[in-house]
């Protein structure tokens, strides 16, 4: 039976290199002990990404995860995953996938059925039904309650800006502004209490590197909006030459600066995994230095680390390891900066 082995790491230290190796973000524990399971059961690097992550869709994980949360501005769950394949550099991704729970699933059909990386909205949905994959309310009791008291708060908050009648004050329809204002003091709507991302890297005993992401985005997102997570390059990224890495926290801004991919670029060109880990949180805190944000990084080799910004409520960031030196899930954490 895996067991759990807590272990807090300071930022610098440099991770004992070992393969195989399964890193995900957050305290996600079972779902690094799905991807172990598949690694030892001599399942690929893709079948524990993908397990991994469907293990969180399953359990829900944080709320931010799979169905029954983050419902939109309709009251609607939707989902965001994708997989990347490090050796062929194949992706499949699916954004704004409604009424199929399994999206990392679906993701990675993309990757296999299809000549497209990328497919969204209501054709992801048809393109699921048509691999096999079953339709059902995502919608929970939870998720409707959230909804409810949403609308009873005045639609607050939401992350509207520039429209009237005043998104501070009240629900829509919202209608462009005449003239482009900035408030005093911006509204900072995402919440770093919500998870919103399961990132994970697995790297096979001879190097070979995937990555996947799941996710239902930010609560009470405009319909149709698409975050970092299912963009090869800023949710995750992989390359069997150099590495892997996973990214989590706001999104709308993190994927502006494509943080996974910065990293793994940075480790093909020498750097240590926390290296590059700190360098490309560091890229996105030039520009919004209090931004809620992290991200994970390994190496070929099996060396691992993370970093994260530091900000209000937020000043350590766990994430999950399983590698063969303990054949044991470890929780560790790395205080911001």
């Amino acid at each position: 039976m895996i067991q759990r082995v807590f272990v807090i790491i300071c930022l610098f230290r440099l991770n004992q290199a070992a393969l195989p190796l399964v890193i995900n973000t957050w305290n996600f524990e079972n779902a690094a002990n799905a991807a172990w399971s598949a690694l030892q059961k001599a399942g690929s690097v893709l079948d524990a990404v993908e397990r991994g992550c469907a293990q969180c869709e399953l359990e829900q994980c944080d709320g931010s995860v799979g169905f029954g949360g983050s419902p939109d501005e309709r009251g609607e769950t939707t989902l965001d995953a994708m997989i990347m394949n490090g050796d062929t550099m194949e992706v499949g991704a699916v954004a704004d996938l409604r009424r199929v729970k399994n999206a990392v699933g679906v993701a990675r059909a993309v990757m296999e059925h299809t000549e497209h990386t990328f497919i969204v909205g209501e054709s992801a949905t048809i393109f699921a039904e048509n691999m096999g994959f079953m339709s059902e309310d995502l919608s929970t009791n939870k998720s409707i309650a959230i909804f409810s008291q949403w609308l009873q708060q005045n639609c607050q908050p939401n992350y509207r800006k520039n429209v009237f009648p005043d998104p501070s004050k009240s629900c829509g329809p919202y209608k462009p502004k005449a003239k482009l204002w900035k408030p005093k003091n911006p509204k900072g709507n995402f919440d770093p209490s919500s998870h919103d991302t399961i990132g994970m890297i697995a790297i096979g005993k001879n190097g070979q590197v995937a990555a996947a992401t799941s996710t239902n985005g930010a609560t009470h997102k405009i319909p149709g909006r698409v975050g970092d997570s299912p963009v090869a390059g800023a949710g995750a990224y992989a390359d069997s030459t150099a590495g892997g890495a996973a990214a989590t926290g706001d999104g709308d801004i993190m994927m502006r600066f494509l943080p996974s991919f910065l990293a793994v670029d940075l480790m093909r060109n020498g750097a240590q995994p926390t290296v590059a880990c700190k360098t490309a949180i560091s890229r996105i805190k030039k520009y919004y230095p209090n931004f809620f944000g992290a991200i994970i990084c390994a190496n070929t080799t099996g060396g691992y680390g993370a970093a994260c910004n530091k900000r209000p409520g937020f000043s350590q960031f766990p994430f999950m390891v399983v590698n063969p030196q303990t054949n044991q899930s470890q929780l560790q954490k790395v205080d911001c900066f």
